[in-house]
């Protein structure tokens, strides 16, 4: 895979994951061509299309389009079925995900993503592990303090570097 774009029908652009190095300039020029090819279509017609030297597999759901670019080589049909696990691991998240919930969360989104995808390619096909992943993440962010600090930095610090162990070892030195 070379990139997933997430974008409205009004053609705001929500999300965008690129997994080859290509400047800025030719990202936002892709981006807008793409949008319009895309959105030009009819909904009948297929989600398949030839663009460039590339395979633009996409999927509308609600207001949001899901579009990916893959190689010459590469599954459409598979391609179409990791946006829909993309989709349903967003849906799980959120609890029926909606295009506001990508707005205000998108660094989960992403997120979730980078939990799904690395690199272009699948990194976990089980629903399960990928929410669980997220989850023991979203714990960590919540917990109010590091497991292995001290409630004194300043003491885990010295310890760090043999200083301060015990209070014995401070009467002596």
């Amino acid at each position: 895979m070379r990139f997933m774009l997430l974008f409205s029908r009004q053609g705001k652009l929500r999300l965008q994951k690129w997994y080859l190095a290509t400047s800025d300039k030719e990202r936002k020029k892709m981006v807008r061509e793409l949008m319009q090819v895309v959105l030009a279509r009819k909904p009948k017609m297929c989600s398949f299309l030839e663009w460039r030297d590339l395979k633009v597999v996409y999927k509308r759901y609600a207001s949001l389009y899901f579009c990916c670019a893959i190689e010459g080589q590469d599954n459409e049909l598979i391609t179409l079925e990791l946006i829909h696990r993309y989709v349903e691991l967003l849906d799980k998240y959120f609890g029926s995900v909606c295009e506001l919930d990508i707005i205000f969360n998108f660094e989960k989104a992403y997120f979730i993503l980078d939990e799904f995808l690395m690199g272009g390619d699948v990194q976990d096909t089980s629903k399960k592990s990928v929410l669980k992943a997220i989850e023991q993440a979203d714990l960590l962010q919540e917990s109010p303090e590091p497991a292995v600090m001290s409630k004194r930095p300043e003491l885990a610090l010295r310890r760090g570097r043999g200083e301060g162990g015990s209070s014995v070892q401070q009467e002596q030195g």
